[in-house]
């Protein structure tokens, strides 16, 4: 469900701020049309994006994103917790006001894996409308999978006949066969190119919460891989016969290929501009997941690009992207440090036919 707002619920639309823009935009680009907000609501992060469509792509005009960790216990318990319930409230207070501060005129408002399980998830989602008057949908898997697809597809090789996309969750992990664009004037919409998309029920809150996230030994760590590999065998025989030229290679999104990219520059602040789209090679994959797993604890929380909100949880991240890796050997990955809510607001401007020009190059 979209959350529609008229002008006269508008509280002060103000300039965009500079968290972001469309990457290759020139400074001062004529941004058109109305303004648009992504929510994505998941077992551990919130996350907004407030954007105004250019040209080019889209501007940024404001940006939110707080781990809640909505799903914390959840696999144990079948329910969202009272606490979790309540820091997530918070941070959906905090997105409404700044999208009405913003002026939004379009939205769309998903929750993901938590409240699709979770026995009182809809009854969550009620509470979020009575209380703070915001319409989250709950979306099914196929959905997700494919809004992922959207945020990010701009980021693969234009000349690999295949890649294989993936975004790491927190309870769920959305893995994507994309092909090769072969339209001569590409849409926004990258439903056609998805040959197979497939939705495991595991992420870094629920592999952590099952097998440990402060001190993991190589032995759980292995456990850990082949618990992931198990769940992917399905996607794995769906794809063998999909080609793989000499340019196939993975595009992941997520908090741990971006952590991991992080590391591998050794950023003591992690910076977006330096991850987003950045290619990595295997050795350089490995050497950083290497250099993660050698972390103690308290050096995962010292370090810049983890912090103690993420120690616990990184090592669930790094063992489904081994296996990841491992059922689909590549000599490079692309980093995206975009994905649902980009792809939602591709999705809205689309609808509304602000890219006369077909599909936007780039988008930050």
């Amino acid at each position: 469900m979209e959350l529609m707002v008229s002008t006269n619920d508008r509280i002060g639309a103000g300039a965009p701020v500079g968290e972001g823009r469309a990457a290759g935009m020139a400074e001062g680009a004529r941004v058109l049309g109305p303004t648009y907000a992504a929510l994505d609501l998941g077992t551990n992060n919130c996350r907004l994006l407030v954007a105004r469509p250019a040209r080019e792509g889209f501007r940024i005009a404001d940006a939110f994103s707080r781990i809640v960790r909505l799903g914390e216990g959840l696999s144990q318990s079948g329910r969202l917790g009272a606490p979790a319930m309540a820091r997530t409230m918070e941070a959906l207070e905090i997105c409404r006001d700044k999208m009405e501060q913003r002026g939004v005129t379009r939205a769309r408002l998903i929750a993901t894996e938590a409240c699709r399980v979770a026995e009182n998830g809809a009854q969550f989602v009620s509470r979020v409308r009575d209380r703070l008057g915001l319409n989250l949908e709950i979306v099914n898997r196929e959905t997700e999978a494919h809004l992922a697809a959207a945020g990010c597809a701009s980021l693969a090789d234009p000349q690999a006949e295949g890649v294989v996309l993936f975004d790491i969750g927190g309870g769920s992990s959305e893995i994507v066969w994309l092909a090769r664009d072969e339209a001569e004037h590409p849409s926004a919409d990258v439903r056609e190119r998805v040959r197979v998309w497939a939705s495991l029920r595991l992420g870094v809150v629920t592999i952590a919460e099952q097998f440990g996230g402060i001190d993991i030994s190589a032995d759980i760590y292995e456990k850990m891989v082949a618990h992931v590999a198990g769940r992917l065998t399905p996607f794995v025989q769906r794809t063998a016969s999909e080609t793989r030229c000499k340019r196939f290679h993975l595009l992941g999104t997520s908090g741990t290929v971006t952590t991991i990219a992080g590391v591998h520059l050794g950023l003591q602040r992690y910076d977006r501009r330096r991850v987003d789209g950045l290619w990595m090679s295997a050795a350089e994959v490995t050497a950083a997941i290497r250099g993660l797993r050698s972390m103690s604890y308290a050096q995962r929380v010292a370090n810049g690009c983890i912090g103690a909100e993420r120690a616990d949880l990184v090592l669930a991240g790094c063992a489904i992207f081994d296996a990841i890796r491992r059922a689909f050997p590549a000599d490079r990955v692309r980093i995206a440090d975009r994905g649902l809510r980009e792809g939602i607001l591709m999705q809205l401007m689309s609808e509304d036919g602000v890219w006369s020009g077909g599909r936007p190059d780039v988008i930050s």
